[in-house]
C-alpha cells in the first residue's frame, strides 16, 4: 500500500511541474545591440542648398536581439559630437533596418544648433531600438561623420534706412535694420557720415516713409528728416507698432581676462566700411572675452550657447589657447555674430 502511495505522489508532482513549465512565457534575454553597416564612419559630406531634397546617406544596421520574436521600432538619432547625445534629434522611426534622411533635414538641424554654414562640424548618429515602454531601450554605438552645412538664409522683416549718407536710396539692402522676432520691433547698426539726415521706409520705395517732425522720438508719416550730426556706427531701434524710435552712437571694444588689459579696459574695434564689420587683431591669453559698447556694461554682448551667435548680457566667450587672433564682430545682420581666427 505504501509503495502505491509513493508512486501516486511522484506522478502528481510530475503533473504539477509540467503545468508550471507550460506557464512560462517569453524570457527577456537582450543579446546584440544594433550595429551600423552603412555609411562609413568618419566620412566627410559637403552639403549644397541645391541638393536639399536629395538623400544625405543611406543608413543601414543589424537587428537588435531580445531573446524572443518582437516588433522592434528603430529610431535614427543625430547630435553634434560635442553634445554627447545630451540633446539628440530624431531623424525618423521605422520597423525596418534602413532609413534615408534628406540633405535639407541634416543641414537644418546643424544650423538650428548654432553652427555656421561653410565650416565643417563633427556629427554623430545612433540607433535607438525599442519594443515597449517596459523594456529598456537598446542603443547602438555611435557613428561619427564630418559635415559641412550650407548657410540657411532666414528672411527677417526689414526696415530701410535711406539718407544723405548713402544717396537717399531706399533700395540699398546694406542699410537696413531687422525685426529678429518678427514682432514689429526693429534693431540694427548703421554707419553714418557727419551731419547725416535719414528716414525710415517700409520696403525699398518711398511709398510709406517715416520721419520725426518734432525730433521727439515719435515717428510721423512723411515726417521731417532725422539727424545724426556726428560720424559713427549708430544703434537704431524702431517700434513700428507704437511709432517710436531711438538712436545711439556707439564705439565697440573687446574686454576680458584674455585681453592685454584684462577686465579693466577695452581693446577698441575698428569699423571696416568695405565689409561693414568691426575688427581687431591682437594677442589673447587663455581665458574669456566679451564685446561691449562705449566702454560701458550697459550694452554688452556674450554667447550663451557657445554657438557664435551673440546675446545682450550673454555668457563670457572662452578662449582656449593663447595666440594671435583676428576678431570680427558682425552687427550688420538680424542675429549678431562673431568670428575668431587664430593667426
Amino acid at each position: 500500500m505504501l509503495r502505491k502511495y509513493l508512486v501516486f505522489c511522484l506522478f502528481l508532482s510530475l503533473i504539477v511541474f509540467s503545468c508550471k513549465d507550460e506557464e512560462v512565457g517569453p524570457i527577456l534575454n537582450i543579446g546584440a545591440s544594433p550595429e551600423f553597416t552603412a555609411p562609413t564612419a568618419n566620412a566627410s559630406y559637403i552639403l549644397k542648398e541645391a541638393d536639399a531634397l536629395k538623400n544625405f546617406a543611406t543608413f543601414t544596421w543589424t537587428a537588435a536581439e531580445y531573446g524572443f520574436q518582437a516588433g522592434v521600432n528603430y529610431t535614427l538619432e543625430m547630435a553634434l559630437t560635442a553634445e554627447k547625445f545630451k540633446e539628440p534629434v530624431a531623424l525618423g522611426s521605422v520597423n525596418a533596418l534602413t532609413l534615408i534622411p534628406t540633405i535639407g533635414k541634416i543641414n537644418s538641424i546643424i544650423i538650428a544648433k548654432g553652427k555656421p554654414g561653410g565650416e565643417p562640424v563633427s556629427v554623430e548618429f545612433r540607433i535607438a531600438a525599442t519594443v515597449n515602454p517596459d523594456i529598456p531601450t537598446i542603443y547602438s554605438k555611435s557613428l561619427v561623420v564630418n559635415v559641412t552645412p550650407y548657410e540657411s538664409v532666414i528672411e527677417y522683416p526689414k526696415l530701410q534706412v535711406p539718407g544723405s549718407y548713402q544717396g537717399w536710396n531706399p533700395a540699398d539692402q546694406k542699410t537696413v535694420i531687422f525685426s529678429a522676432k518678427s514682432d514689429g520691433k526693429f534693431e540694427g547698426f548703421v554707419f553714418m557720415k557727419p551731419n547725416t539726415e535719414y528716414k525710415y521706409t517700409v520696403g525699398p520705395s518711398w511709398d510709406l516713409n517715416y520721419g520725426d517732425d518734432g525730433a521727439d522720438g515719435s515717428l510721423d508719416k512723411n515726417g521731417a528728416n532725422i539727424t545724426a550730426p556726428a560720424e559713427g556706427l549708430y544703434k537704431l531701434n524702431v517700434n513700428i507698432n507704437s511709432l517710436k524710435h531711438e538712436k545711439l552712437r556707439t564705439s565697440w571694444g573687446l574686454i576680458g581676462s584674455s585681453t592685454p588689459k584684462g577686465w579693466d579696459s577695452d581693446q577698441d574695434l575698428i569699423y571696416d566700411e568695405t565689409t561693414n564689420t568691426l575688427k581687431i587683431t591682437l594677442n589673447l591669453k587663455a581665458g574669456e572675452i566679451k564685446f561691449r559698447a562705449n566702454d560701458d556694461w550697459g550694452i554688452n554682448l556674450g554667447d550663451d550657447g557657445a554657438n557664435r551667435s551673440l546675446e545682450y548680457g550673454g555668457a563670457n566667450i572662452a578662449i582656449a589657447t593663447e595666440g594671435k587672433y583676428s576678431v570680427e564682430l558682425f552687427l550688420n545682420r538680424a542675429i549678431y555674430t562673431y568670428k575668431l581666427t587664430k593667426i
